[in-house]
C-alpha cells in the first residue's frame, strides 16, 4: 500500500497502451486494497485526471485500489477524433484499460459530469463489471425540467471552443464553482497549458460533435437508465450552473435504486467544494455493506 504522503502525480502517473490506435494515462494508488474504484474527470477544458481528483485520490486510496483515468481526448491520454459517440467512447477504453490491468471484478465508479456519463454507459455496457455509480451533475443523466438550455456553463464551454482564449478559460472555470478562491491564477495557467493545444481543440471538437452524430441518442442515458441495478448515489450542488439540480429529477425517478444528496454553497465540483464531506459521503455509500 502507498503511504499517503507518497502520493504525488509522478509516483501515482501510469501509461497503458490498451489498443493498437489507444494509450491510455491514469494514475493508480491504493494498490493491494481489494476493491477498485475508477475515477472519471469532467468535460471541461485542460480537464485530466489529476486535475479534478489529485486531493480526493490519497483519502480514497485508503481504502481502495484507486484508477484514476485520462479519458481519451484529455490529459496525457491519446486524442483521437474518429470514434463513436464519446460516452460509448470513453466507456469502451476503460473496458481495455480493466482488461489490460487484469481487473475483471466487479469496480466501483465515480464520475463528474462528462465522466458520470462515461460511468453510466460503462455500467449499462458492461453490467457484470460495474458495481456501485457515484455520480456528480452526471452528463447525459441531466434533464433539464425547469433551467434554461442550454445552461451557462454550456453556452461558456462553446465560446471556448469558438476562441480558446485564457479569458474564455477562466469564465468557464467561474462557472463551475461557488465558491470563487478556488479559481486560482495557477489554476488557470495549468488547465490552459493543456486546453489550447492543437490535439486537445481537435478531440474536443470532436467529442462535441459526437452528440449529434448518427448515433447521438446513444448519449440520452436518461432513457436507459431503468436497466441500471446496483446501487447509485446522485450528487448535486445546488448552485450548479452547468447541469443544474432539477436535472437530477428524471435520474432520480428513472434509476430503480438511486439516492440524492444535494450539497448547498456548492457548484459543479462538488468533490473539491465539500471535500470533506464528499470523501466521508463517498467512502460510507460503498462501504456500507447494504446490497
Amino acid at each position: 500500500m502507498t503511504a499517503i504522503d507518497e502520493i504525488t502525480y509522478e509516483s501515482t502517473s501510469r501509461f497503458a497502451q490498451v489498443r493498437d490506435d489507444l494509450r491510455l494515462h491514469y494514475h493508480e494508488a491504493g494498490v493491494g486494497n481489494d476493491t477498485t474504484i475508477v475515477l472519471l474527470h469532467g468535460g471541461g477544458p485542460g480537464a485530466s485526471g489529476w486535475s479534478n481528483f489529485s486531493r480526493n485520490i490519497p483519502v480514497l486510496a485508503e481504502r481502495f485500489h484507486v484508477i484514476c483515468v485520462d479519458q481519451p481526448g484529455y490529459g496525457k491520454s491519446d486524442k483521437p477524433t474518429e470514434h463513436p459517440q464519446y460516452f460509448v467512447h470513453s466507456a469502451t477504453a476503460l473496458r481495455d484499460l480493466l482488461d489490460h490491468l487484469g481487473i475483471d471484478k466487479r469496480v466501483h465508479l465515480l464520475g463528474n459530469s462528462l465522466g458520470g456519463g462515461a460511468a453510466v454507459r460503462f455500467a449499462l455496457d458492461f453490467p457484470d463489471r460495474a458495481g456501485r455509480l457515484v455520480l456528480m451533475g452526471p452528463g447525459g443523466l441531466s434533464v433539464n425540467l425547469f433551467a434554461p438550455d442550454p445552461t451557462e456553463g454550456v453556452k461558456n464551454l462553446g465560446k471556448f471552443a469558438f476562441a480558446p482564449t485564457r479569458e474564455n478559460l477562466e469564465a468557464f472555470l467561474r462557472i463551475m464553482v461557488f465558491d470563487q478562491s478556488l479559481i486560482t491564477p495557477e489554476l488557470v495557467e495549468e488547465r490552459f497549458a493543456y486546453a489550447s493545444t492543437p490535439e486537445s481543440l481537435a478531440a474536443a471538437k470532436a467529442m462535441g460533435k459526437s452528440f449529434s452524430g448518427p448515433d447521438f441518442e446513444l448519449g440520452m442515458l436518461w432513457r436507459d437508465a431503468y436497466r441500471l441495478r446496483q446501487r447509485v448515489l446522485l450528487i448535486w450542488g445546488r448552485e450548479d450552473r452547468v447541469n443544474p439540480l432539477d436535472g437530477a429529477l428524471v435520474a432520480l425517478k428513472m434509476i430503480p435504486r438511486a439516492q440524492l444528496h444535494v450539497f448547498g454553497g456548492c457548484g459543479h465540483w462538488a468533490q473539491l467544494e465539500k471535500f470533506d464531506e464528499f470523501n466521508r459521503l463517498t467512502i460510507d455509500f460503498l462501504t456500507d455493506g447494504a446490497e
